[in-house]
């Protein structure tokens, strides 16, 4: 079986307050549906949103090509750094990382294309840890697209402990 047919789809969560990274990616094949995404949404940049290549130094642009397409749109000095800066480099490294161990086959990284949706929290206040946490979401993000977790089993067993998240937790009636 071809690694990645069509697309797959991963998400990560990782850290606390304002320095978390929240983490989705589609990774998907050149030719397929994520390589329409992904152009699309290069050439279709919206007001406080515009997609870009993320490099992992300037003109060196990670493999496979990563999208990095905000969530926030950036606003004021230290969330603009954090975003263009330690969390594009972070989401760099971790794709970076992916690769080195094996998550993403290296012989077909030229084939394959990335779309990632991050959210950098306007109230960023740490740049390195803003860095870490991005690169350990990104990473775990293409772990969960590649092994296709989390299961319909752990889906369900915490549906059954209450929908919550960093933002809202229910409360049981």
């Amino acid at each position: 079986m071809t690694f990645a047919p069509t697309a797959l789809v991963g998400e990560s969560f990782v850290g606390e307050g304002a320095n978390a990274a929240h983490t989705n990616i589609v990774l998907g094949r050149k030719g397929g549906p994520v390589e329409t995404a992904w152009v699309t949404a290069l050439a279709t940049p919206s007001a406080g949103h515009v997609p870009f290549v993320t490099v992992v130094r300037p003109s060196v642009p990670v493999k496979p090509l990563t999208l990095f397409v905000a969530k926030a749109a950036a606003s004021g000095d230290l969330h603009e750094r954090a975003t263009w800066g330690s969390a594009q480099a972070g989401l760099a490294q971790g794709v970076c990382d992916a690769v080195g161990a094996g998550l993403i086959p290296a012989e077909e990284v030229d084939d394959l294309l990335i779309v990632a949706a991050i959210w950098v929290n306007p109230a960023v206040d740490d740049l390195d840890e803003s860095f870490r946490n991005q690169r350990t979401a990104a990473r775990e993000a293409v772990a969960a697209a590649v092994n296709r977790t989390p299961s319909l089993d752990d889906v369900l067993a915490a549906a059954n402990e209450g929908a919550a998240n960093p933002f809202y937790a229910a409360v049981a009636r």
